[in-house]
């Protein structure tokens, strides 16, 4: 199988970037590298996700599942001081990335994770789960990580999806309604879905 993003350990070359980006009228930097989700920029779809998030009415954490390099997780901790946001990724290369990039911006309120969806988060839940998700992985799996969130939620808590129409927007929109009987359609722009449920 070639690799992915979603690989756990990549094995192409290591060639670190450094780079600025703003994201909610605040600027931050970012070092990504090969082998991981958009290393060049912060992608549309993970920017419409940041900018248009607004926090769950309910006391918790966050969850930013698949975060990449960081960049959602990172500006949500910035702009959510009094939450804890737990940053979780299968991919070994991303969560270093995600670990300097929170030093670099100086976020301290985060955990960095090692998982491969909720394999190692057991026992915790969440306010909030927002995630960009691997749709290269395949439906399954990013639907798995549609269930699995509605479990890890706490009541009230809500799932946050961010994923293009034409790679799959219809069906997990009819997924979520069908795991939390609701969805709702935040924002769709540029041929993306902005989504959220409710527990």
């Amino acid at each position: 199988m070639s690799e992915h993003y979603f690989s756990q350990k990549p094995q192409s070359k290591s060639s670190p970037r450094k780079w600025s980006y703003s994201l909610r009228g605040r600027d931050y930097t970012f070092v990504s590298d090969y082998g991981v989700f958009s290393k060049n920029e912060v992608d549309f779809g993970s920017r419409l996700l940041v900018e248009q998030f607004h926090a769950p009415p309910i006391d918790g954490n966050l969850l930013d599942l698949g975060c990449g390099y960081g960049p959602i997780g990172i500006s949500l901790a910035d702009c959510f001081r009094d939450r804890n946001v737990v940053l979780s990724d299968v991919n070994e290369r991303a969560l270093t990335l995600a670990e300097q990039n929170a030093s670099l911006n100086s976020v301290s309120n985060v955990d960095i994770i090692h998982s491969n969806r909720f394999a190692n988060l057991g026992g915790r839940f969440f306010a909030a789960i927002v995630t960009n998700p691997p749709i290269r992985a395949g439906k399954d799996v990013v639907h798995k990580m549609f269930e699995e969130s509605g479990a890890a939620l706490m009541k009230s808590g809500q799932l946050w999806v961010v994923i293009q129409k034409k790679q799959g927007a219809p069906s997990a929109k009819e997924k979520m309604e069908s795991i939390f009987g609701n969805v709702e359609v935040v924002s769709r722009s540029k041929g993306y879905f902005l989504l959220v449920s409710v527990k």
